[in-house]
């Protein structure tokens, strides 16, 4: 199964799920993913880019964490 980038709707969800659904697109730790993300909003451009994102990536279908854990 190819593996696509959505926006998590479980544990991993915090505000809107995208730092989640990279984390689990890219198989990494979503505590990191979130660090970048509030370095970039400091520096710039991090808050545009979580709503663009926020806009685009389309959220888990229902159960989809259920039927995906390996």
């Amino acid at each position: 199964m190819a593996k696509k980038l959505m926006r998590t709707t479980g544990d991993e969800k915090k505000i809107a799920g995208v730092c989640g659904g990279l984390a689990k697109y890219f198989d990494i730790d979503p505590v990191l993913v979130r660090l970048i993300t509030v370095v970039m909003a400091v520096w710039g451009g991090g808050i545009i880019a979580y709503i663009v994102a926020w806009i685009i990536m389309p959220e888990e279908p229902a159960g989809y964490n259920v039927m995906n854990k390996s």
